[in-house]
């Protein structure tokens, strides 16, 4: 069983560039994928940040609280939390 098996609703690919926020930081990254729900981003620095941070893709007008749901390697899963 995949981790497509799990979701949600359908994630759609995507190579978007990304940010992720945390209490006044900021790092970049890409977004390989996207849904309703969550997404699948790629870090590129080895830098630690928080299991819950803020993720903003601008050029989606995107600014989603999130929480990591599984990392491998420089992929990371997140779930959009609800406020």
């Amino acid at each position: 069983m995949t981790n497509e098996d799990h979701r949600i609703s359908p994630r759609r690919r995507v190579l978007k560039s990304g940010t992720i926020e945390f209490s006044g930081s900021a790092l970049p990254c890409t977004v390989r994928n996207l849904s309703e729900t969550g997404a699948a981003i790629e870090i590129n620095s080895p830098l630690w940040f928080p299991e819950r941070f803020t993720l903003v893709i601008d050029s989606e007008q995107l600014r989603k609280p999130c929480q990591i749901a599984w990392r491998k390697e420089r992929r990371v899963g997140v779930i959009f939390v609800v406020t």
